[in-house]
């Protein structure tokens, strides 16, 4: 479990008092990364950046440039020669066979690369720097956050520094005690839960599917571990999301009263992403992380996994413009739309390409009946947390069952 008290405070001299959400981000995120052949070597955070400012949605009173975390900071959750490790390798261009073993590095899935050090330490220092920001209130985001597979000594999943639970650590500094962390990444949000199983004042929920990469996370409540998986299973729908939200997700929120939540907004699962069977919609996503964020004084977005350049830009980039209530555009200008058209994907065959993932941002409207899978993990949950008459948000919503 990580210790917050060891993590070194830095002082805020970018942004003395935000008056609204605050969009961090980084140059670094525009340098190739991960290689050849790698599911991340698409752009991602630098198209949303672009789509936000020709929006008009982003400018200098709302972007800060991302600090990269120090050694100490990393220290705080990371082992000193795992991080000396990422360093060494990525000043010589590869691991060693004793740094492969170890620490998992220059694999094909944790491949060593220019500026790797550097890109996942901004990507922590992004979120720490959230942290210090939103410590008075209020939201910030780091979509180039959500690295949330990294464990203290080992890079896994393309995560290489943790920079959630490196969060979660600024803010017990920072004299918040109670910490909810929501995931809803199509992949099990371990090395955040790993970091706080047992602690009585941080809760992890992550929502994924089912038979996922790390194969971890089945559905449950465990109160005394302080963590709830909902593993949903493929192709689940929009209407299944709001199910799922209004049995557990607002009411354990509005119950648990944290102090402040983190999101993990990861992009794989909307529809149309390659890495992953779920059928979500982007707008049934920002629908549920609105309602979340209106549940906490302060609230950090990070952004997680997202292998379809498209979904994902247009996913993050409409998030931005809600959280700072924009209405979203029927059609992206020009420009936008040629942004959007210049992006190309390997894994996303041409013919699976509509033409609303250039010309729009929101997903057109799509739905489904509640499958009894899905009710099974709300009976399964709800065996664990039973909550308070005035915490239960169904009022008498009715949904087609499958």
């Amino acid at each position: 479990m990580m210790d917050g008290a060891q993590t070194i405070l830095e002082p805020m001299s970018r942004i003395t008092e935000p008056k609204g959400p605050v969009f961090i981000s980084g140059a670094i995120y525009r340098k190739r990364a991960y290689g050849a052949n790698h599911p991340l070597t698409i752009p991602r955070v630098e198209i949303v950046s672009d789509l936000c400012r020709r929006l008009g949605w982003l400018d200098d009173t709302n972007f800060v440039e991302s600090p990269q975390a120090t050694t100490d900071e990393l220290t705080a959750f990371h082992e000193s020669d795992y991080v000396e490790a990422v360093r060494t390798a990525t000043s010589v261009g590869k691991a060693t066979k004793e740094q492969r073993r170890c620490h998992s590095l220059g694999t094909i899935e944790n491949p060593i690369f220019p500026h790797l050090f550097e890109r996942a330490a901004t990507s922590a220092g992004g979120s720490l720097f959230a942290a210090d920001l939103v410590a008075r209130g209020g939201i910030a985001v780091n979509f180039g956050g959500g690295t949330h597979h990294a464990a203290p000594g080992e890079a896994r999943g393309f995560c290489y520094f943790n920079d959630a639970v490196l969060a979660v650590g600024r803010l017990r500094t920072l004299g918040l005690e109670r910490i909810l962390y929501v995931d809803l990444d199509a992949h099990h949000g371990d090395g955040v839960e790993n970091a706080f199983a047992g602690d009585p004042d941080i809760f992890t929920v992550s929502l994924h599917e089912a038979g996922r990469w790390p194969q971890t996370g089945d559905t449950g409540f465990n109160a005394s571990a302080g963590f709830c998986n909902l593993s949903v299973p493929r192709g689940f729908n929009v209407v299944e999301l709001s199910f799922v939200a209004d049995y557990f997700l607002k009411p354990f929120a509005a119950y648990f009263k944290t102090d402040a939540i983190i999101i993990n907004c990861g992009a794989d699962s909307l529809a149309g992403d390659p890495l992953a069977s779920m059928g979500l919609s982007n707008g049934a996503l920002w629908s549920v992380i609105l309602d979340l964020v209106k549940m906490s004084p302060r609230s950090i977005i990070v952004g997680g996994g997202g292998y379809n350049p498209w979904t994902t830009a247009r996913y993050w980039t409409g998030l931005w413009g809600l959280l700072n209530g924009n209405s979203l555009p029927a059609r992206l200008p020009a420009d936008c739309v040629k942004i959007l058209g210049d992006l190309d994907c390997d894994l996303v065959d041409e013919e699976d390409r509509p033409d609303t993932w250039l010309t729009t941002l929101a997903d057109p409207p799509f739905g489904g009946p509640v499958r009894n899978e899905v009710s099974e993990i709300i009976d399964v949950v709800r065996r664990g947390w039973q909550p308070p008459k005035e915490f239960d948000e169904m009022k008498g919503r009715s949904y087609v069952m499958a």
